[in-house]
């Protein structure tokens, strides 16, 4: 029994739920499809350097790593396909224009990001490269919000934050890398009396913005109060203003839209917006995006891009399943080509088709059909 046992928190993934998530897949690629990205498929590992390119330390823990037997350097098992898939866009298409792509499979991670969360997420996605205003954000986030609708999902809720809030008060008050560090992590974790400690040295205007961040969540209204409590710092300004167009472009088209001007969820790459969606029934979010301007300047070109990611398995399990479809049994014949050209149309007009063996148990074909001669010709007939 011992060989036969998976990795803790690593999962096959069974007939029923296959058949649930590959709808969903599907549903969702083919909107993406519509939309104009064009699909790709990343491998499954490649250098190191180039799966963290961009990405900073985040991806560095979450990667299984392996010597390469052949060039003996380090490889690693992708933990996210954006690095990827901005490798793709900058090194190998090269186009001068925009471009958008998308894609679906297998990431690895080391470690869960949830006590009820998989190691071996199926991250589906869309990037689009090459433009820096606010209409391709707005364009990937409605892309995302139709990938949740057409999926099932219902009552969304969207979480918006940008990054050169934090960013323009650490620049503003000249602050040290090393504090920006300790900083970045307590308040990521929302630790307020951490938080005060390390802000004691700091000048009263700084420090006091820096503790009002972690309150800085809600409504519309945070955006005003920022605006009249936070630094008259322009990149701050063009923040809230940009939070602004995008909550009133948005606002028809979601349930809920609230601010969280403390998300620094991939803060180390993001470079503007991020944004996250959340649906009732699911404690954490079930996509995830936002601005990286700079990801692809490891490989030779820093494109603006901005896209979001979703893993299809906490997505799937948010929507209610169909049922496995029953399929038609059709009886074992040598040499019956009336038989095999019935069997053929009925497949290609996407029925299941089953055929019998010899001495098989009937029950477990899991058909409520079955083809039956009937004056000389095959019908199918309830069982």
């Amino acid at each position: 029994m011992r060989n036969w046992l998976l990795p803790e928190y690593v999962e096959d993934i069974l007939p029923v739920e296959a058949f649930h998530i590959e709808i969903v897949r599907r549903q969702v690629i083919d909107l993406l499809l519509v939309n104009g990205y064009q699909q790709v498929i990343p491998p499954l590992l490649e250098y190191v350097e180039s799966l963290l390119s961009g990405s900073g330390s985040d991806m560095d823990l979450q990667m299984f790593k392996v010597i390469d037997q052949l060039s003996g350097r380090m490889m690693g098992l992708r933990a996210d396909m954006t690095p990827q898939v901005a490798r793709i866009d900058a090194h190998l298409l090269n186009c001068a224009g925009i471009t958008r792509l998308c894609y679906v499979n297998s990431v690895l991670h080391t470690v869960p990001s949830g006590i009820t969360q998989t190691r071996e997420p199926l991250q589906i996605g869309a990037e689009l490269y090459g433009h820096s205003g606010l209409e391709s954000d707005l364009e990937v986030q409605r892309l995302m919000l139709q990938c949740l609708s057409v999926s099932g999902v219902g009552e969304i809720q969207l979480d918006l934050g940008h990054v050169a809030v934090f960013r323009g008060l650490i620049k503003g008050a000249g602050i040290s890398r090393e504090l920006e560090t300790e900083l970045f992590s307590v308040l990521r974790a929302k630790d307020v009396s951490t938080l005060q400690e390390l802000c004691i040295k700091l000048p009263k205007h700084t420090r006091e913005a820096l503790m009002l961040l972690p309150d800085l969540y809600g409504d519309k209204k945070i955006l005003t109060h920022a605006g009249e409590r936070l630094p008259d710092y322009p990149e701050i300004k063009t923040a809230l203003n940009e939070l602004n167009t995008i909550e009133e472009e948005l606002k028809p088209t979601v349930d809920k839209i609230s601010f969280d001007l403390a998300d620094l969820r991939g803060y180390h790459y993001h470079t503007g917006i991020v944004f996250a969606a959340y649906a009732s029934g699911c404690s954490n979010a079930v996509a995830l995006g936002g601005r990286y301007d700079e990801i692809g300047k490891a490989f030779g070109r820093a494109r603006p891009a901005t896209g979001f990611s979703m893993d299809l398995r906490e997505l799937s399990k948010l929507v209610k399943p169909k049922a496995y479809p029953k399929g038609i049994r059709a009886p074992f014949q040598k040499k019956d080509t009336e038989l095999e050209a019935k069997i053929e149309q009925l497949r290609k007009a996407g029925h299941i088709v089953i055929m019998e063996l010899p001495g098989q148990n009937n029950e477990s074909l899991n058909c409520d059909r079955q083809l039956v001669l009937h004056n000389g010709q095959w019908i199918v007939a309830e069982i």
